[in-house]
């Protein structure tokens, strides 16, 4: 059996409301007719062209992503250009393309909701609420038992996929942490937010030189937490099983699978 483009966009919509997404952001159907037939999908990070290739080969129709393709303009999706080849891809081999971002970030079982969840924090609530209390950005809970600032970078390592940059640690090894923030992504901007100054320990993913140490500076002063940096596709990729759970549990006939290429864009460092 298989189900319309419109039935899985309806799906899509019951578990990450696109009424739960930010302004700025491009979450929906990008590619696809609401009619097209739906039997295998396949769930990724990004659409980049080894995971559009992974599609095509396995006889995808949708290949439903948590970054939009299309989040900032282009004026051209000609097929020697990346977003235009990938579209032109995808299009050519009878693929949808959906995306599910921010409003895949705030829901309770979201992108820092998993995370939040296999950290086994408790007591969990997000770091910066919408209006109902209960969904947000981010969030903020208790360790079971407080424990290094080390061996919680070590927890963390063995709970990601590996990848080059592995986790950047901001603090000293042997401070005692339990109050946990969070945000699965970019979220350099929150470090400002009392959720953040509140904590013992800030995770998140892409900080930038300056605001990490500014925020690292003002922690000296007047107290804050240490920071720990991990891979963005990895704290996001977490997400995706039980993203497919989900929408298995609403639409049973579907075959579903989870992408494990990595799409981390860093393939190697070199330490002094």
């Amino acid at each position: 059996m298989s189900y319309s483009l419109a039935d899985v966009s309806s799906a899509v919509e019951v578990l990450w409301p696109i009424r739960g997404a930010e302004g700025w952001d491009a979450s929906g159907l990008i590619a696809g007719h609401p009619d097209d037939e739906i039997s295998r999908v396949l769930l990724a990070v990004d659409a980049v062209d080894a995971v559009v290739q992974e599609a095509l080969t396995t006889d995808t129709d949708l290949l439903l992503v948590h970054h939009p393709l299309l989040l900032r303009g282009v004026t051209s999706i000609a097929a020697d250009r990346y977003k235009g080849s990938v579209l032109t891809s995808l299009i050519r081999g009878r693929c949808a393309l959906l995306a599910a971002h921010t409003n895949a970030d705030v829901v309770n079982e979201g992108t820092s909701g998993i995370f939040a969840e296999r950290l086994g924090l408790r007591t969990v609530e997000p770091l910066v609420p919408n209006a109902d209390g209960s969904t947000g950005i981010g969030r903020v809970g208790l360790l079971e038992e407080p424990m290094s600032l080390g061996h919680l970078a070590h927890r963390i390592a063995h709970l990601l996929p590996a990848t080059a940059t592995g986790i950047r640690v901001a603090g000293d090894y042997d401070r005692i942490v339990q109050r946990v923030a969070l945000c699965g992504g970019a979220g350099d901007s929150l470090l400002g937010e009392s959720g953040v100054r509140g904590a013992d320990v800030y995770i998140t993913s892409d900080l930038r030189h300056h605001p990490a140490s500014e925020s690292i500076e003002q922690s000296r002063v007047g107290g804050g937490p240490a920071l720990i940096d991990v891979s963005h596709w990895a704290s996001e990729w977490l997400w995706l099983d039980r993203a497919a759970e989900q929408l298995a549990a609403l639409l049973p006939d579907l075959h579903i699978t989870v992408s494990d290429l990595r799409t981390d864009p860093w393939d190697f460092v070199v330490t002094q």
